[in-house]
C-alpha cells in the first residue's frame, strides 16, 4: 500500500547545483542511499511552511534548515518572550521582544546560509492562509490552538496538499500525516473541537520543555521522507508519544465518509466552509464581566466584597497569592460551588485570566447571575500591588 502512494507523490522539479561547500555540508546523508544526491536536489528543490514558530516550530524549523529544505516560511505573529525560551529552542534572551519570524530567520541564516527563508510576520487565519501558503509544497502544523490546526488541514485538503501535523500538551505529544490523497485528514481524526472552556492552552496547563523537541523533530524527519519519497509516512496513524513512561503508540486513522471537509475536497474550490466547520477559540466575556485589579482591590476593602476564588492548580500558589481568596482548581469547580448563592458577587481569578475566564462562562451558563473576571490574572494583581511576589 505504502510503496504505490509513495511511486504517486509529487515531487519537487530538479535543476538546483551545489557548490563544494553544500556537497561537504550534507556529506553524512548524502552518502546514504536513500538520499544521495539526487536525493539532496529534492531537498534543496523544496520548500516546506511552517506555521507557528514556537515549541514545535522551533526544532522543525532548525532541522529543516540543517537538512538542506531550499525554501523554509515561517509564519507567526507572536513576538519573543522569556517564558517562551524554555521550550523554543529557536530562539534566545537577546532576542526577547523582537518578532519570532525574524529571529527565527537569523538563525536558520546562520545555521545554513545557503538556503532562503521567509520571515511572515502575519496571523495564518482564514483570509490569509491562501495567500501565505502560495508557492510552497508541503505544510507543517506547529500551532497551538484548534482553529488554526483545522485551518492547516482544510488548506491541505483543498490544494491537495500534506498537512504533517504536531501537537503537545503537558507530558504527551501527537503526530500524524494528513492527506486527503492517500487517507485521513485531521477532520477525520477529529470531527469537532472540545467546548472553548474545556481546550486549554499550554499557557494554562504547562509543557513539558524537551517535548516539543521529541515531537518537533518527528516532524521534520516526516517532512524529509515525504520530501524524498522515502519510508512509510504516517498517513492514517496517529503516533502518540508519553514521555513520563518513554512509551510510543500509534492509533489507526480511518478516512471517514462522514467527514465535512475531504469528502468532498476534489469539489472544493475555496476556504468558506472553514468559517462553518471551525470552532471559535475565543472567549468572549461582555465588559460587566470582567473587573480590573484597580477596582477589585478597592471593591475588596469596602463593605460589601465580592467572594473571591482562586482557580489555579495548587502548585501555582507556591508563586503568588490574593489574600482572603478561595481555592477551588478550575476541574473541581463544579463540585466546590454547591453551597455558594447563585446571586452572590464572585470574581474569579488565575494566571492570566484566561482560566477564569472559563470559570464564569461555566457559572453564567448554571444560572449564577453576577460573576466576573480578573482581567490580567494574577499577574495584573502583583504587577500594580504586590511586586514582590513572582509574576510567570
Amino acid at each position: 500500500m505504502f510503496s504505490e502512494v509513495r511511486n504517486e507523490r509529487e515531487t519537487p522539479q530538479m535543476n538546483p547545483t551545489f557548490t563544494q561547500d553544500e556537497i561537504l555540508r550534507y556529506s553524512r546523508q548524502l552518502i546514504m542511499p536513500q538520499v544521495g544526491l539526487e536525493g539532496q536536489k529534492k531537498l534543496k528543490a523544496s520548500s516546506v511552511l511552517i506555521i507557528g514558530a514556537g515549541g514545535l516550530g522551533s526544532p522543525v524549523a532548525l532541522y529543516l534548515a540543517a537538512a538542506g529544505i531550499g525554501r523554509i516560511g515561517l509564519v507567526d505573529d507572536d513576538a519573543v518572550e522569556i517564558s517562551n525560551l524554555q521550550r523554543q529552542v529557536l530562539h534566545d534572551t537577546v532576542h526577547e521582544g523582537q518578532p519570532k519570524v525574524v529571529c527565527g530567520r537569523e538563525r536558520l541564516l546562520a545555521i545554513n546560509p545557503t538556503i532562503e527563508v521567509d520571515a511572515i510576520l502575519d496571523n495564518f487565519n482564514s483570509r490569509s492562509a491562501q495567500s501565505i501558503a502560495e508557492g510552497y509544497d508541503i505544510l507543517v502544523d506547529c500551532s497551538d490552538n484548534f482553529s488554526t490546526r483545522y485551518l492547516v488541514n482544510d488548506l491541505c485538503v483543498l490544494t491537495k496538499r500534506p498537512d504533517v501535523y504536531g501537537a503537545v500538551y503537558r507530558f504527551e505529544g501527537h503526530v500524524s500525516v494528513f492527506d486527503a490523497r492517500y487517507g485521513a485528514c485531521y477532520r477525520c481524526a477529529f470531527p469537532s473541537a472540545p467546548p472553548v472552556e474545556l481546550s486549554p492552552g499550554c499557557d494554562e496547563t504547562g509543557v513539558f520543555g524537551v517535548l516539543p523537541g521529541v515531537i518537533g523533530t518527528i516532524q521534520a524527519a516526516e517532512v524529509i521522507k515525504l520530501v524524498l519519497n522515502i519510508g512509510q509516512p504516517l498517513y492514517g496513524k496517529l503516533l502518540v508519544y508519553d514521555a513520563l513512561s518513554v512509551s510510543f503508540q500509534t492509533i489507526k486513522i480511518s478516512k471517514q465518509k462522514s467527514c465535512k471537509v475531504c469528502r468532498e475536497y476534489s469539489q472544493t474550490n475555496n476556504l468558506e466552509f472553514f468559517d462553518k466547520f471551525c470552532p471559535d477559540e475565543m472567549l468572549s466575556l461582555a465588559a460587566e464581566e470582567s473587573i480590573s485589579a484597580a477596582v477589585l482591590k478597592e471593591r475588596l476593602s469596602g463593605a460589601n466584597p465580592p467572594l473571591l476564588v482562586d482557580v489555579r492548580n495548587q502548585v501555582e500558589l507556591q508563586l503568588s497569592s490574593i489574600p482572603g481568596a478561595y481555592h477551588i482548581p478550575l476541574e473541581k469547580l463544579s463540585d466546590g460551588l454547591k453551597e455558594i448563592d447563585k446571586n452572590k458577587e464572585i470574581v474569579f481569578f488565575c494566571r492570566n485570566g484566561k482560566r477564569s475566564a472559563r470559570a464564569v462562562m461555566r457559572l453564567k451558563d448554571r444560572g449564577f447571575t453576577n460573576v466576573k473576571n480578573l482581567a490580567g490574572g494574577i499577574n495584573a494583581w502583583v504587577s500594580e500591588f504586590d511586586p514582590q511576589q513572582f509574576r510567570y
